[in-house]
């Protein structure tokens, strides 16, 4: 009967080792393969297993269950520790599934390509005004090739640092890029006037008595037209348009640029909205308005670069304007214990976009003049009422301010850059070579 007893105990405790994984018996990677089939040998593994356990009973009957159990755990860390560590995390770079080679070690030249290197520290050492004045002579040769010349065949090279223009490309695109080159090296940076005047009248009717004398300038861009005129014909326009009493005025007449580099004129205000509500129960009323800014108003940016003997213009002009139409209103249900139909209110705006982006040439000695058209107001101002003149006591609906917007461009000529003394001490003001 006792024997019996012990039998039943070493098949139990065999059983538990088995099933936890601590005995060898049960380590998949000591036992004999023949053990180990999967799922459908589960009867012959676990019989495999009593059997080991009893036999291991009745040659130690006297081991007690905690003995046998810091056996198991011993045995176990040490099969974990003869097993192959497993691999560390990759942390080399990830293998290019692309096949790639080191090439044949030289630049090829199937189409004749020629290394040169451009000189232009004459004019990269007296621009003041930006930290990496070569990106203005990479900007312009890139106008002139076209950005695909570099990205495809024939192979191409272009790179620039403060003194030194690399370039490996064919005969024709090296003759181009010299040009540039020259352009902006022939002047060494000098400061450049010109006149910008961005205007606004509520009607383009002013065009009917300018017509005769403006000649018309191909323009890409949709709605948008250009012209140029004699710098008397412009005067007179300007004079005549700030007659009416809906013109007005956005920039200052006059810009100082250094030849190749950009200037921008902007005008913006943020306007503020209710973007969404935050839930917040622990405090009153129960939610959070979040509010976020959109900016809305102009911004013209203007490049010039002129030609080797300073008597063409070439210039790209970028114009954006953003203009909050009105603030769409939604209701948002934010309920509360003590508010179950609480509504707040969340707003998002309604905006209008205008871009335009063209390069123009005209001679040093016209004036161009840019109609961007009818579109909504450079400057942000409040909309006007249906009915204009009548200050009725009820609220009438308004509508977003939309103007007829003229740019005109002239060169006014080289800044002196040595002011002269006057009597007093005080230094002359900036005079301009050139006429007005």
């Amino acid at each position: 009967m006792l024997a019996k007893y012990f039998l039943a105990a070493a098949v139990v405790l065999a059983w538990v080792d088995s099933a936890g994984g601590q005995t060898a018996a049960a380590d998949p990677t000591s036992a004999p393969q023949s053990t180990w089939r999967g799922t459908g040998d589960s009867a012959g593994t676990a019989k495999t297993a009593d059997t080991a356990g009893a036999t291991a009973a009745a040659a130690a009957p006297s081991t007690t269950a905690a003995d046998r159990a810091s056996q198991s755990l011993g045995m176990a860390a040490t099969s974990a520790a003869a097993q192959p560590a497993a691999p560390a995390a990759a942390s080399a770079p990830r293998q290019p599934i692309a096949r790639v080679t080191a090439g044949s070690g030289s630049l090829p030249n199937d189409h004749g390509q020629l290394w040169r290197e451009y000189d232009i520290s004459p004019y990269t050492l007296r621009v003041t005004s930006t930290n990496r004045p070569e990106q203005a002579i990479i900007d312009w040769i890139l106008r002139e090739t076209g950005y695909e010349v570099w990205h495809s065949e024939p192979l191409g090279i272009l790179s620039a640092n403060q003194r030194t223009l690399r370039v490996y490309h064919t005969p024709e695109i090296q003759a181009v890029v010299a040009d540039v080159v020259d352009r902006f090296v022939a002047s060494q940076a000098e400061t450049q006037a010109f006149g910008m005047q961005v205007v606004t009248v509520d009607s383009p009717n002013w065009r009917t008595r300018a017509q005769r004398t403006m000649r018309p300038v191909q323009v890409q861009t949709q709605g948008v037209q250009a012209w140029l005129l004699s710098k008397e014909d412009a005067a007179m326009l300007i004079a005549e348009l700030r007659r009416r009493t809906d013109y007005r005025e956005h920039s200052s007449p006059h810009l100082l640029v250094n030849n190749g580099q950009s200037t921008v004129v902007s005008a913006t205000r943020g306007r503020t909205y209710v973007r969404s509500v935050k839930l917040r129960p622990e405090a009153w009323p129960g939610f959070e308005p979040e509010t976020a800014i959109v900016d809305e108003g102009f911004s013209l940016e203007f490049n010039p670069l002129l030609s080797v003997n300073a008597q063409t213009i070439d210039a790209t002009i970028k114009c954006d304007i953003d203009q909050v139409e009105k603030l769409v209103a939604v209701m948002l249900d934010v309920p509360t214990p003590a508010a179950p139909r609480q509504k707040a209110k969340v707003e998002v705006p309604q905006i209008t976009h205008f871009r335009f982006h063209e390069r123009f040439r005209w001679p040093v000695d016209q004036v161009l003049l840019v109609e961007m058209g009818v579109v909504a107001m450079p400057m942000p101002v409040d909309g006007k009422p249906l009915v204009a003149g009548l200050p009725l006591p009820l609220p009438l609906p308004t509508w977003p301010a939309r103007a007829d917007m003229l740019v005109f461009i002239e060169s006014k000529g080289k800044v002196s850059q040595t002011p002269r003394v006057t009597r007093a001490g005080l230094p002359e003001p900036k005079t301009y070579q050139g006429r007005y």
